[in-house]
C-alpha cells in the first residue's frame, strides 16, 4: 500500500466521483479508477457504493477513511519537520478541550511567531479521550488537560492555573438568587455533567468526589464533551450544566448566568506530550 494510493482514496472519497477526483489530482479516470480498484483487492473488502454518476463510501470506506487521514498527516507531519530542519520553523499541533487559559497558551505561542515568523500552530479541539488519542498516534505535540485526567504515561507541566467548577444556568432560575450552589441544590435536578469528569476509574476523581456517596442519586439527563451545545440545552430550560467558569456566555447579555460550587472544586491544568517525543530545533 503507497502513500500516494492513500491520497487517491481520500480525493475519491472527498469528491464523491472518479471523475472529478481524477481533474483534481491531475490523473486519467483508468488509472484512477484502477488504483481504486487494486486498493479494494489488497483490503480485501468495498470500499465504495458505485452509481451511475457518484461514489460513497461502505462501512468498511469510512472506517478506512478515519485510518488514511491519520496516516497521510503522520506522513505530512514528518516530512514538514525534515524540511524545516535549515531553520526553526514549521508546524506545532495542538490539541486540547475548553479552557479559558488557552490565552495563557496563545501567549506563549505569539512569542514564538514573533521570533520565529516561520513556526506556525495547527490546533484541535476535544476532550481528554480525544486528544490522548491523538497524542499516542503522533498526530499532535502537545495535549492540554483539565483535570480530572490520567497522565502517567506522559511528561507534563502544570499550567499556573486552576479551573473553577460550578453550574450554568438561566438567569430566571431560583437557584440564580442564591451566590453559590451546593451538593443539596442539586439533588433532583436535571443535570447536564462533563463525561470526562463523570467517569469511573482507578485514579482520584476530585469531582466525583465532590458528591461523594450522592453522586449515584443524581438525575444526569445529559452528558457532553464541549460544552457550548450543554449551554444552549441549559437555555432551552432542558437542565443544568455543571462545567467550570468562562465557557459559555453568561454576560450581561445573555439569559445564562454561573454559579461556583460550594465548597469551592478547583482542578489543574496540565499540558502533556509523548515520553518518546523527540523535539528538535536547527538553525
Amino acid at each position: 500500500m503507497e502513500i500516494r494510493v492513500l491520497r487517491y482514496f481520500l480525493a475519491v472519497a472527498q469528491e464523491g466521483s472518479i471523475t472529478k477526483a481524477s481533474n483534481v489530482l491531475h490523473l486519467t479516470q483508468p488509472t484512477l479508477s484502477r488504483q481504486i480498484k487494486d486498493l479494494e483487492e489488497e483490503l480485501g473488502r468495498p470500499l465504495f457504493k458505485r452509481g451511475n454518476h457518484n461514489m460513497t463510501l461502505t462501512h468498511e470506506g469510512r472506517m478506512f477513511q478515519k485510518r488514511a487521514e491519520d496516516i497521510i498527516l503522520m506522513v505530512d507531519k514528518a516530512t514538514q519537520e525534515f524540511h524545516s530542519l535549515e531553520e526553526i520553523s514549521g508546524d506545532i499541533y495542538i490539541g486540547g478541550g475548553e479552557t479559558a487559559y488557552w490565552s495563557l497558551i496563545s501567549d506563549v505561542a505569539k512569542e514564538i511567531i514573533n521570533e520565529y515568523p516561520n513556526v506556525h500552530y495547527q490546533l484541535y479541539s476535544g476532550n481528554s479521550d480525544d486528544v490522548a488519542e491523538r497524542l499516542d498516534k503522533g498526530l499532535l505535540d502537545f495535549g492540554i488537560f483539565l483535570q480530572p485526567v490520567d497522565l502517567t504515561k506522559y511528561n507534563h507541566l502544570s499550567i499556573p492555573a486552576k479551573e473553577t467548577w460550578g453550574v450554568i444556568m438561566r438567569k430566571d432560575s431560583p437557584l440564580a438568587k442564591k451566590k453559590s450552589v451546593c451538593l443539596e441544590d442539586l439533588l433532583g435536578l436535571p443535570l447536564i455533567c462533563s463525561r470526562q469528569a463523570t467517569y469511573l476509574s482507578n485514579n482520584a476523581n476530585p469531582y466525583r468526589e465532590w458528591f461523594g456517596a450522592y453522586f449515584s442519586k443524581l438525575n444526569i439527563i445529559a452528558t457532553f464533551n464541549l460544552v457550548y451545545n450543554a449551554a444552549i440545552m441549559v437555555n432551552s430550560g432542558i437542565g443544568y450544566a455543571i462545567t467550570v467558569d468562562k465557557l459559555a456566555n453568561t454576560s450581561s447579555e445573555s439569559s445564562l448566568c454561573f454559579r461556583p460550587l460550594m465548597p469551592t472544586l478547583e482542578l489543574g491544568i496540565d499540558i502533556a506530550w509523548k515520553k518518546t517525543s523527540y523535539f528538535y530545533a536547527c538553525r
